[in-house]
């Protein structure tokens, strides 16, 4: 045997082993490298899983929270409407995920926003349309009053006849509210009046109007524009104090005159309101807050939302509160800014200055003579005649001149239940 062979036979067992372990390690790597593919293979499915998971609750977050959310924030005029509601799992923050329900959401807001819009629009013209077809029908009624009243009638008559009168007048009163709210002129242009008649018109304008206790009159003067919507709030403050009291109590008003202004105060003996009433309260006479009638109560109450239509829509500006009433129920305070008061007559002037190029005045002519039924001498007696009929003249008998603005309070009350009698062309909304 050949040295070479023999060595060659000496190291074959190493080489076998060599070779068995290069093999063993190959196969060692590939097993690691197996463990680790299968090791991210597992956290894969895992994570995937989880977001199955992630997404299934977020779907029924979606349906079960965020949807009923969206509707009753858009059913109470609050919330955001396009993301309503956060993602139940923050990690799908910007995923698709979150788009897509945030597509949903802003459709369904969308939709329900159109389908809301609609709905009021459609309440809004119905109302409208029925207070313009209602109306001419009471100004018909009124007036037929009115002429009746007119007529001379004896005092039975009379007295049955004037509750009707008033009546009519509260029927058409809640007209103008139900018109107010749709966006309708509240009635027709005045002329100046008084603000203590421009109360009594309120006051001839309710129930229970023999209640209401008014001030001595003041020289406050309301300008036209202003007196009709004026009366119609304060009837409807009116209305709402002698209504919440007890019919055995007064309902006082007073005036409180201001630098910027005067301030219409009334006074109940009601229960007051509770707080969560007065913030309702007074959110609706704020007039900054649309009236939805979609929205309204059952049954609906009108009156205050319609002192809010009106403050909002000339400038009035209204308050409510229990703690400053004389007879611990509510007061209201209308406060009328001086630029809707008007001077009074007495104070606007009578004569007009001459000026160069302009015409001088006429003298006003004497007042003419009396021709007297008998010829007159000229010593001022009068001449008999023979054979002639002396005319017989009664004189009048004496009275006492009545005392100063004598019937003044009827007429003003009498003029305030007759103040819509008359139908008039809508006027724009200024």
């Amino acid at each position: 045997m050949t040295p070479l062979l023999q060595e060659a036979l000496t190291l074959a067992p190493y080489a076998a082993a060599a070779a068995a372990g290069g093999t063993t390690v190959h196969f060692a790597r590939a097993a690691a490298r197996h463990r680790r593919a299968s090791a991210a293979a597992a956290r894969r499915a895992t994570a995937a899983e989880q977001r199955a998971a992630a997404q299934g609750e977020e779907a029924q977050h979606l349906a079960g929270s965020r949807l009923p959310g969206l509707i009753y924030a858009m059913q109470q005029g609050g919330g955001d409407r396009t993301t309503f509601g956060v993602l139940l799992h923050q990690a799908l923050t910007g995923t698709d995920t979150d788009r897509a329900h945030q597509a949903v959401l802003q459709q369904i807001a969308t939709a329900l926003s159109e389908a809301a819009t609609r709905s009021e629009g459609a309440a809004r013209v119905a109302v409208q349309a029925t207070t313009r077809s209602v109306q001419p029908l009471g100004y018909e009624l009124q007036a037929a009053i009115t002429k009746l009243l007119e007529a001379g009638h004896d005092h039975k008559t009379l007295e049955l006849v004037q509750p009707i009168d008033h009546t009519a007048s509260q029927m058409a009163r809640r007209l103008q509210i139900l018109g107010v709210l749709t966006g309708m002129w509240p009635g027709r242009q005045r002329d100046d009046v008084p603000l203590l008649d421009a109360v009594r018109g309120g006051i001839s304008r309710i129930r229970d109007f023999p209640r209401v206790q008014v001030p001595p009159a003041r020289t406050l003067y309301v300008a036209g524009r202003y007196v009709e919507p004026l009366v119609l709030l304060l009837a409807e403050l009116l209305d709402n104090a002698a209504r919440h009291s007890a019919p055995t109590t007064p309902v006082e008003v007073s005036f409180v005159e201001t630098h910027n202004g005067v301030s219409v105060e009334i006074h109940d003996a009601g229960p007051g309101m509770t707080p969560e009433v007065l913030h309702e309260a007074l959110r609706r006479v704020s007039g900054q807050y649309p009236v939805e009638f979609t929205g309204l109560s059952n049954p609906a109450a009108f009156g205050l939302h319609g002192v809010g239509v009106l403050a909002g829509r000339y400038g009035f500006r209204v308050s409510l509160d229990i703690e400053h009433s004389r007879y611990g129920g509510t007061r209201a305070v209308v406060q009328v800014p001086r630029t809707m008061l008007a001077p009074p007559p007495d104070q606007e002037p009578q004569h007009t200055a001459h000026r160069p190029g302009t015409a001088e005045l006429a003298p006003t002519p004497p007042p003419a003579q009396h021709h007297s039924p008998y010829p007159v001498a000229e010593d001022g007696l009068p001449v008999r005649r023979r054979g002639t009929v002396t005319p017989s003249v009664q004189a009048a008998p004496d009275s006492e001149p009545p005392p100063p603005r004598a019937g003044h309070g009827l007429a003003a009350f009498a003029h305030g239940t007759r103040s819509a009698h008359h139908p008039t062309p809508q006027e724009p909304n200024s």
